[in-house]
């Protein structure tokens, strides 16, 4: 679905997420894009304080002509912004009409691993390579993460591993990933720990107790962008 998608399709996934949900995915959509509320609200020619208390109000309820210039203020989608996608997987349209491919800088790569929560993990198992979702930080050059004892994860401990994120603009046919391949090892020193769990980006989304972290020493880092 295009940003302009017509008002039957708006008005058939407006009423199915959460309250809240939608103000969430419009702040996250407008960081993502490294927009001030300011200028987001006049891409989308409303007020700021408008845009603020979409944001911020559970409850707001926007029309769709509300959400469609939202949508094409943030690049996007009525569906993504309003969560209709949550359940289909990334990258069902089509290839764009002029793509260029590039690969990114080591900087690049650092940099766009800092700007993510979730990861995937390829982690080496008696089975085989098994690749699991993980939360994860990025402390100096490395990735930690925290797990429990006995979940898959833990068995990337002492393994040589691979760790991807990306960003896919299902929107735009367009997008980036980074993928880096390294060393992990469990950290148990006391003073390592307490610092790790003072800089964690966030708990664990699986819950449960997963006091065990895993960092992840990069020794070969590569990623890539296509853009249209």
């Amino acid at each position: 679905m295009s940003a302009h998608a017509s008002p039957d399709a708006v008005e058939g996934h407006q009423g199915h997420h959460p309250p809240g949900n939608l103000g969430r995915r419009i702040a996250l959509r407008r960081e993502e894009l490294g927009l001030s509320r300011k200028e987001a609200a006049c891409r989308a020619g409303m007020a700021s304080s408008y845009l603020q208390y979409l944001e911020e109000q559970p409850t707001a309820a926007p029309g769709v002509s509300t959400l469609l210039r939202l949508a094409g203020a943030l690049e996007t989608t009525v569906l993504e912004l309003t969560g209709g996608d949550v359940d289909l997987p990334p990258g069902l349209g089509q290839a764009g009409g002029h793509p260029k491919f590039s690969e990114l800088s080591i900087r690049e790569c650092r940099d766009l691993l800092c700007t993510h929560g979730v990861g995937r993990l390829a982690v080496p198992t008696e089975s085989g390579p098994v690749i699991v979702p993980v939360n994860y930080g990025v402390v100096g050059d490395s990735i930690v993460f925290r797990t429990a004892p006995e979940a898959v994860p833990s068995q990337a401990a002492d393994a040589q591993v691979a760790f991807e994120v990306d960003r896919i603009d299902g929107s735009f046919s367009q997008g980036w990933s980074v993928l880096v391949c390294g060393h992990a090892r469990t950290v148990t020193d006391p003073e390592s720990v307490r610092r790790l769990e003072e800089q964690a980006y966030s708990t664990p989304w699986a819950g449960g107790q997963r006091d065990l972290w895993i960092r992840i020493d990069p020794h070969r880092i590569t990623g890539r962008r296509i853009t249209v």
